[in-house]
């Protein structure tokens, strides 16, 4: 038996209703909330929840010495090139553009957190 569910993921960001439109436009659900605290309703899966950090400074990724990434999200989809090109009009960035061949692909999203797309 478990001791405990899986309640929210917390992303803390400079702007959580931004962020969480972000979010919103990626992976669909409602964005519910405003001011420091917003939520992200996502259907079929946990919500996403988005909080304002004062003096927040997004991690860099893939530097473990230095504001690592600390955690990230992968997001499953089934074509990498669409997905790619949505995810960058929406303003996420590239950060490992190395290997295309690969089953993923690393972005960072408009508050610098890190995410990956993968196949199916």
């Amino acid at each position: 038996m478990a001791l405990a569910t899986l309640g929210v993921v917390v992303l803390d960001c400079p702007d959580p209703r931004a962020l969480a439109g972000f979010y919103a436009e990626v992976v669909g659900g409602t964005v519910e909330g405003d001011g420091d605290w917003v939520d992200l309703k996502v259907p079929g899966g946990p919500s996403l929840a988005f909080q304002a950090a004062s003096g927040f400074v997004p991690p860099e990724w893939p530097r473990a010495d230095h504001n690592s990434q600390q955690f990230h999200l992968d997001l499953t989809v089934d074509d990498m090139d669409a997905a790619e090109k949505e995810v960058l009009a929406l303003g996420a960035r590239p950060l490992d553009t190395a290997d295309r061949s690969r089953t993923w692909r690393v972005y960072a999203d408009p508050a610098g957190h890190p995410f990956c797309l993968c196949a199916c």
